[in-house]
């Protein structure tokens, strides 16, 4: 019992920490565009966004109850379920999936190399069984191709009306400086959104942990102390920044006006929000990386990077599959036993150094990104009829 305790102790350390990479993979989401237009300092925004990560996790359990009673079988649960061993495994690979991702700047999902790693684990440690793929494909799968596209489309027809209802008319101004204000809000709105989505799946795995270890009863919600811990640690990665990801998502994409930014944002709030309601594990950053390529879609003169949306969505497709198999194969090492484990945890910690080692001479931080965003509308190439575009 003693051993299987520590273990359990183990996965939820190793849980916040994955929830703390979530918080700085995924600051982009809400973030980047405000930064993007100015109407936030990047330290303001997210300092912002960490305080509402914070209120936002206490605000529904839907999806931790996704996570912990729906997607994996809990051992003991009629037997062939996942135990506290598989579980580390599979957040190993949710947490190198998460750091290399970071390291290039690419916003996947935290969310679903979570579940790759998760249900590559469960698959190569306990079979086909220990995952219910009607929930994986319902409530993961689906939500994950609709929601960029829906968001999107939201966002052009969003952009597109605020440009027309704002359109300059006989030398009068404009009416857009107003979005700026706007996005203060719109981008705080993501950012509370965020906390209600991102932080409950660890939330879940932390239950489905406790659950596994015989600690807490099969089919219980996440407990209070339980849901406090993983909205401080994702508060505390969001509030560490996430520098280079907010780089790509706000300067990287397209040329963000605040009109188009404000619509970007409240698309992106909303699908969010909407989801949590019912349960669905979205990934935030699909939702705003799909809702600022339909912004950028939906101003006329802005020009969408299709290079750097082609990466992003390279990172989309092999999110799942790739911390799959990194789960699986750190699923196959904790099987041999605790030799196994110390194995898997050794390679794990020394994967995260390398990372953090190799990016501090490339270092994205706050004073940098400012300067990037402050130059970034000389870099964007426009069609030469378009200076009247270029003032919009």
């Amino acid at each position: 019992m003693t051993a299987t305790i520590t273990l359990v102790v183990v996965v939820i350390v190793l849980a916040l920490v994955f929830d703390f990479t979530n918080g700085f993979h995924d600051t982009a989401n809400a973030m980047a565009t405000p930064i993007a237009t100015g109407a936030m300092k990047p330290k303001v925004a997210v300092g912002t966004a960490a305080v509402l990560n914070l209120v936002g996790a206490f605000l529904s359990t839907e999806v931790a109850r996704t996570v912990s009673g729906g997607l994996l079988t809990a051992e003991g649960e009629g037997g062939g379920g996942i135990g506290p061993a598989l579980i580390l495994a599979g957040l190993m690979g949710a947490i190198l999936w998460n750091l290399t991702t970071w390291y290039f700047g690419l916003p996947s999902s935290s969310s679903h190399a979570l579940f790759g790693g998760l249900v590559g684990a469960a698959v190569a440690g306990a079979g086909l069984g220990a995952v219910d793929w009607s929930v994986l494909v319902g409530k993961v799968i689906i939500p994950a191709v609709l929601a960029p596209l829906t968001a999107g489309l939201v966002a052009f027809t969003a952009t597109r009306l605020a440009y027309a209802i704002t359109r300059r008319r006989d030398g009068r101004p404009d009416g857009r400086r107003g979005f700026r204000v706007g996005q203060v809000f719109s981008s705080s709105l993501v950012a509370l959104a965020h906390g209600t989505n991102d932080a409950q799946k660890t939330m879940g795995v932390i239950t489905l942990v406790l659950i596994a270890g015989g600690l807490q009863p099969a089919g219980s919600g996440p407990a209070l102390w339980v849901i406090a811990a993983c909205a401080l640690a994702i508060a505390a990665g969001t509030y560490s920044g996430g520098w280079r990801i907010i780089r790509t998502m706000g300067t990287g994409l397209t040329a963000v006006k605040p009109a188009q930014g404000f619509s970007a944002e409240v698309s992106t709030a909303a699908t969010v929000l909407a989801s949590s309601h019912v349960g669905f594990a979205l990934s935030t950053t699909h939702v705003a990386s799909g809702s600022v390529i339909g912004s950028g879609l939906g101003r006329r003169g802005a020009v969408v990077r299709w290079g750097t949306a082609r990466r992003i969505v390279a990172g989309w497709l092999l999110t799942m599959p790739a911390a799959a198999v990194v789960g699986a194969l750190a699923a196959l090492l904790v099987g041999l036993g605790t030799v196994g484990v110390v194995v898997v945890v050794a390679l794990g910690v020394a994967f995260m150094l390398a990372v953090f080692l190799r990016a501090r001479p490339e270092r994205v931080d706050a004073s940098s990104l400012e300067a990037e965003v402050n130059a970034a509308g000389t870099a964007v190439s426009r069609p030469r009829r378009g200076r009247k575009a270029a003032r919009r």
